[in-house]
């Protein structure tokens, strides 16, 4: 499998398929095919993934493409502003835990399944949900990133303190945890919201610049409503 990235505003990944080989998406996620791709829709891993991705806010139903000849090419874009991040798995033995809705597509030889969060409270305030998304295997994963990708690498007992809407993935040997921001000024006029997602290393994390809850949240009131 080959694959181009294109665009800037709202991007989108292109995969070039040989004979036989797959990838797939959450249903709805293509955006354009050529001949030679057929398309199947299945509940992805059984009853309980499905269920898991529920969760995780991905829908129960997973798309395949696959290519019926070599050079078949499948386009998967963006939902909305920002990159999508290329990840190989083959240099990640322990997989990737990624947010909600992070996921765009992948190979056929990735396994992507629900990862509860270990601490209640995380999964309570860490504007994740309950569950996050653990994708694992060898092939290409490719993730949705709001705004922009940073990418850091955390030393064995390093702290990133980060707002709870701008974490996109981590590795599994990175812990993760909320904590309550301090002082009462701050939770009032701070304008951070009343949590922080701590991270701890070691391993690899990846940020993104746009919080698309709090952009959502800001044009919200200038949409007009019926009355």
């Amino acid at each position: 499998m080959q694959y181009k990235l294109f665009g800037q505003t709202v991007p989108a990944v292109e995969v070039t398929l040989n004979a036989g080989e797959t990838v797939f998406t959450q249903s709805g996620g293509m955006c354009y095919e050529t001949d030679g791709i057929e398309m199947k829709t299945n509940a992805r891993g059984g009853l309980m993934n499905s269920l898991g991705r529920m969760f995780t806010g991905e829908s129960i139903f997973m798309a395949s493409y696959s290519a019926t000849k070599d050079g078949a090419k499948v386009g998967f874009s963006a939902t909305a502003p920002g990159s999508v991040m290329p990840i190989d798995l083959s240099t990640m033995p322990a997989g990737i835990i990624m947010q909600k809705g992070a996921f765009l597509c992948a190979e056929k030889s990735v396994e992507l399944k629900a990862k509860f969060t270990k601490k209640f409270t995380a999964g309570l305030f860490g504007g994740e949900g309950f569950v996050l998304q653990q994708a694992t295997g060898n092939g290409m994963l490719f993730m949705e990133v709001d705004g922009d990708a940073i990418e850091k690498e955390l030393a064995a007992g390093e702290v990133l303190k980060v707002d709870t809407g701008n974490v996109v993935a981590f590795q599994p040997s990175v812990s993760y945890e909320i904590e309550t921001v301090k002082g009462l000024g701050n939770i009032l006029l701070g304008g951070e919201g009343l949590f922080l997602t701590k991270l701890v290393g070691p391993g690899k994390v990846i940020l993104q610049t746009q919080n698309f809850g709090d952009f959502a949240g800001k044009i919200i009131p200038y949409i007009p409503s019926k009355g």
